[in-house]
């Protein structure tokens, strides 16, 4: 397995990076490209260190932006939802009642803090055990290159 360099990734993939390497610097655990269930993924999933599970959409375009149809599906998967997008995005498209992260491929700040709905605890619970699930297969799939996937993870 090489290493990515940037021009090997999506404009999206870059934002994401950003956004996870700053999540880090607060403490929390991030992960990209996460399938909460069948037919959705969020592009950055992150547990907090108090267990707030928040989610990140990165938007490159008003294209990007305009073409997803789904992120409404992602609020039912986390306490709080932001936006990732670079400072020329038109943030007017952004629905109200969300947050809202400046990012590029090395770093983001916050801009405007998502309100919180917390998770009940059973979707947390399930939420939780799946990031777990997805960080150790993943983090087995690097250090075994060769392992052969599970059907769930076709």
């Amino acid at each position: 397995m090489g290493i990515l360099t940037d021009s090997d990734l999506q404009p999206g993939q870059l934002l994401a990076r950003g956004v996870s390497r700053h999540l880090r610097s607060l403490g929390f655990a991030p992960l990209e490209e996460f399938v909460p269930e069948r037919g959705k993924r969020v592009d950055v999933i992150a547990l907090g260190p108090k267990g707030e599970i928040w989610v990140i959409e990165c938007k490159s375009s008003r294209s990007d932006f305009q073409s997803d149809q789904k992120w409404q599906g992602y609020l039912e998967w986390c306490d709080r939802y932001f936006w990732a997008v670079d400072t020329d995005f038109p943030t007017e498209l952004l629905p109200e009642g969300t947050g809202l992260i400046f990012a590029d491929a090395y770093d983001a700040e916050i801009v405007r803090m998502a309100p919180e709905d917390k998770l009940a605890p059973a979707r947390r619970k399930k939420v939780i055990q799946k990031f777990a699930m997805d960080s150790a297969r993943r983090l087995q799939r690097y250090r075994d290159p060769k392992l052969a996937p599970l059907p769930e993870e076709l």
